[in-house]
C-alpha cells in the first residue's frame, strides 16, 4: 500500500516506538505540529545514545522548547551539545573506544571506479584533507605560473581541486614510504603492490578499433588507457593466449617449471575452483585433482587452484572432483549431486560443450 519494502516499514515502526516510548515530549510537540519531522530526526539521533530515562527527560526539557523556535539546521549544534552533557560515559572514554575501530576499506563502484574509505579520529582525517587542499592549491598556483610563461595551447592543466586531491593522495600512497612505521630492514619502503591485469592483446596494439576493457583481478573491468599504463610500466609480464570467443586460456609463455605452471593456473582459474568460492587464485593452494601420492601427474590437466578451506574439504570429506578437460571441473557432493565449475572467461552464454573441440587437452606446450 505504501510502495515500501517491509524492512523500511519495520524501521519506521521502530522509530515511531522509540519516539513515543522514550521521547514523549518530542512526540507531543510533533503531534501538535509545533516541530517538524526534521526536528524529530535530529533530536532522536542525538538523544538515543543517552543511557538513562531520567537523563533523556532532562535532555528533552532542554531541546524541545528550542526546537519550537529554531530551524533544524540551527537546532542541530545545540542538540548535540545538550546530549553530550547528559551522557553517563565521558566523551574522552567513548573516543578512546572508538579509536579502536579505526580502519580503511574499499567499496567497488560502477564504470571501473571505487572508493577508498578511511574511518578514524576527526582531527587526523580533517588534517589529511586540509593538507591535500593546500597541496592542490600549490599545484594550481605553480601550473598557473607555468601557463603564463608558455603558450596556452602547449600547457593546459584543467584539473579541479577535488581531482588534484585524489591525484596527490594516490601519488603519496602508491609511491611514498610510511616514515612513521619504518622497519629495520626498510621493507615497508620497498613494498610494491601485486596487480593481476588481463589485457586483450588488441587493446594494447590498436586502441581505436578495439576498445575492449581489461580485467583487474578481484575487482572487475578497467579502462584500456589504465591497462596500457600498467602494462607499459610493468618490469615484466606473462603473455596469456585466450580463446577470442570463450575467454578460455589456451597457452602461456615459458611453461617449463612448476613456477610457470602456477602462472598458467592463476591466469586460467583466477579464483578457487570449488563451486561458489571467490578466493583469489594467488591466495589458493595448487591441488592435484588425482592425488600425486596415487600417481596423479603434475601437469596442468591435473591441477587446479583451491583455497585452503576447500582444499581440505576435497581431501577430508566425501566431496569428489574430476577434470573434464579444458580446465572444467566436475564436483560430486556427498549426496550424489554434481556441479560443473568452469574457468572464468569473458563469455557467459557459451558452454564448454560448445567449444570443447577448440580447447587443447592438455595445454599445447
Amino acid at each position: 500500500m505504501l510502495r515500501l519494502s517491509d524492512r523500511v516499514v519495520e524501521g519506521q515502526m521502530g522509530d515511531a516506538a522509540l519516539l513515543v516510548n522514550d521521547f514523549p515530549k518530542t512526540a507531543a510537540a510533533f503531534g501538535a505540529g509545533r516541530i517538524s519531522q526534521a526536528h524529530v530526526r535530529i533530536i532522536l539521533e542525538a538523544g538515543t545514545p543517552i543511557e538513562t530515562g531520567e537523563a533523556r527527560a532532562r535532555f528533552e526539557s532542554a531541546v524541545v522548547p528550542r526546537a519550537e523556535v529554531e530551524s533544524p539546521n540551527r537546532l542541530r549544534p545545540f542538540v548535540k551539545q545538550a546530549a553530550e552533557q547528559m551522557r553517563a560515559i565521558s566523551f574522552t572514554e567513548r573516543h578512546r573506544e572508538a579509536r579502536e575501530t579505526r580502519g580503511a576499506w574499499v567499496r567497488s563502484c560502477e564504470d571501473g571506479m571505487a572508493e577508498l574509505v578511511q574511518y578514524g579520529p576527526s582531527a587526523i582525517i580533517h588534517a589529511e584533507h586540509d593538507r591535500l587542499t593546500q597541496m592542490a592549491a600549490a599545484v594550481k598556483a605553480e601550473n598557473a605560473k607555468i601557463a603564463g610563461e608558455i603558450p596556452a595551447d602547449d600547457f593546459a592543466d584543467q584539473r579541479t581541486t577535488a581531482q588534484l586531491r585524489f591525484d596527490l593522495l594516490a601519488d603519496l600512497l602508491v609511491t611514498g614510504a610510511p616514515t612513521g612505521h619504518s622497519t629495520e630492514d626498510g621493507l615497508l619502503g620497498e613494498i610494491t603492490a601485486h596487480i593481476d591485469v588481463t589485457v586483450p592483446v588488441l587493446t594494447l596494439t590498436d586502441a581505436d578499433d578495439h576498445p575492449a576493457a581489461a580485467h583487474l583481478e578481484g575487482v572487475g573491468p578497467i579502462d584500456p588507457a589504465t591497462a596500457r599504463i600498467l602494462t607499459g610500466n610493468a618490469p615484466g609480464f606473462d603473455r596469456v593466449l585466450t580463446d577470442p570467443v570463450t575467454g578460455s586460456v589456451l597457452a602461456v609463455d615459458r611453461y617449463r617449471s612448476s613456477a610457470e605452471m602456477r602462472r598458467y593456473l592463476r591466469a586460467r582459474d583466477r579464483r578457487c575452483r570449488f563451486p561458489g568460492c571467490r578466493m583469489l587464485a594467488r591466495l589458493c593452494d595448487g591441488d592435484h585433482t588425482v592425488d600425486h601420492a596415487l600417481g596423479g601427474p603434475t601437469e596442468v590437466g591435473n591441477l587446479s587452484d583451491l583455497c585452503r578451506r576447500h582444499h581440505v574439504t576435497k581431501h577430508c570429506t566425501s566431496w569428489k572432483v574430476r577434470q573434464l578437460g579444458g580446465g572444467n571441473l566436475e564436483w560430486t557432493s556427498p549426496t550424489g549431486k554434481t556441479y560443473v565449475d568452469r574457468p572464468p572467461g569473458l563469455a557467459t552464454s557459451v558452454t564448454f560443450e560448445d567449444v570443447q573441440e577448440r580447447i587443447p587437452q592438455p595445454a599445447p606446450f
